[in-house]
């Protein structure tokens, strides 16, 4: 079995099915419909950061397959404390059918995935965010009906969130724009890694200094806190450096009249997104908040019948 743990190992096409797959999903469980996909697996959550739409979004996700979900909390599993990584991995692979796991580092992650004999799911690491950008999709395909040619202004740190969303923006041809100070740039293996796919789909990648520069004519506004977890220590400091990389009712105007505001929550009001703008009517926050269910639901079918196959 294959495991998930970055867009980056899945191909455009696999994007398009998981995406097809969480649709059908979504409108199944709207008319009470469920399916059994997951009927006798049962599905590991090994969290070391606390979490509300992860955890709940995974543990009815997999119900409504028709699995069942063990939450494991940060104290009693320690990983890489208590017990080595891959020890981890042999011993958790021997109870469940999948790990989904949301942890401090994404080499932790590498590690499980190599000595795990289950498929392992990144929902968060320090790298990425996979689960979340195949819910941000969702939630533009619903909204802006097609991909292609669209424009994604991203304001704010080049992070774990901002890298999933270049990286699935390639495949899925979107042109995506990140304002953010400089020397927070998102990586360069995110940068470089997903030339290829811009290539193929005619999508593009911008980094600029500006909101405005990114914003301009955008179909798609989305940002995130400019302190993430484990970086508290610098949140004095990135207040003052992000201090100008704020969605507010201004910098909404100048994207297109129907442009749509994303962010993936918590939200800090007030810093990176006001009030105005994450409850005006341009906002589809929450929706991407209960996409998080439907998307990972297409995920684990698609794990768990075409990947089976060979697909």
């Amino acid at each position: 079995m294959r495991s998930f743990l970055s867009i980056a190992d899945l191909s455009r096409e696999e994007v398009a099915r998981i995406l097809d797959r969480a649709v059908a999903l979504k409108e199944e469980t709207r008319a009470g419909h469920w399916r059994d996909e997951l009927a006798g697996k049962t599905v590991a959550l090994l969290f070391q950061k606390p979490s509300l739409r992860t955890r709940i979004s995974f543990e009815q996700g997999v119900r409504q397959l028709g699995g069942h979900s063990l939450y494991l909390s940060p104290a009693e599993v320690g990983l890489g404390e208590r017990e080595s990584v891959p020890d981890v991995a042999r011993v958790i692979s021997r109870y469940v059918d999948c790990v989904v796991v949301r942890s401090n580092r994404h080499a932790d992650q590498v590690v499980l995935a190599e000595y795990s004999s289950v498929p392992v799911v990144n929902a968060l690491s320090d790298f990425s965010h996979p689960c979340q950008a195949l819910a941000d999709m969702l939630t533009v395909r619903e909204k802006k009906r097609d991909f292609p040619g669209l424009i994604m202004a991203y304001i704010g740190d080049g992070n774990n969130v901002a890298h999933s969303l270049i990286l699935i923006a390639a495949k899925l041809g979107v042109h995506f724009r990140i304002a953010c100070p400089a020397g927070f740039e998102p990586q360069d293996r995110v940068i470089h890694g997903s030339e290829a796919d811009r290539q193929a789909t005619g999508a593009t990648l911008s980094i600029v200094r500006s909101p405005n520069d990114a914003v301009a004519g955008a179909d798609v506004l989305y940002t995130d806190v400019w302190t993430s977890m484990g970086q508290e220590l610098e949140n004095e400091l990135r207040k003052k450096t992000f201090a100008g990389y704020r969605i507010d009712g201004q910098l909404l105007k100048a994207a297109k009249p129907d442009a749509v505001v994303m962010h993936d929550l918590p939200a800090h009001r007030g810093e990176e997104i006001t009030d105005e703008v994450m409850d005006g009517p341009q906002s589809v926050v929450f929706d991407q908040a209960e996409n998080r269910m439907h998307a990972q639901k297409g995920l684990l079918s698609v794990m768990f019948t075409d990947w089976l196959k060979g697909e």
